[in-house]
């Protein structure tokens, strides 16, 4: 188990098909902030029907949509 499962566990509850998380949400959510290791883990999300599409550290957004196996 990864520490950000609960993450990946609430991006696949929302179902949305694309959609912005910002830092402070993420936090909220694991109950830390993001690492630079979250580049790494970021990888596992595939796992639950997601991938990350876009970073951005200016606006501390995490960006994902549903992932495409076409």
């Amino acid at each position: 188990m990864s520490k950000y499962d609960p993450l990946w566990k609430n991006i696949r509850e929302t179902g949305n098909e694309k959609d912005v998380l910002t830092f402070s949400e993420i936090k909220d959510i694991l109950g830390f902030e993001i690492d630079h290791s979250f580049l790494t883990y970021k990888k596992e999300l595939k796992e639950y029907g997601y991938e990350i599409i876009k970073i951005s550290l200016k606006d501390k957004k995490v960006f994902y949509k549903k992932f495409s196996n076409i």
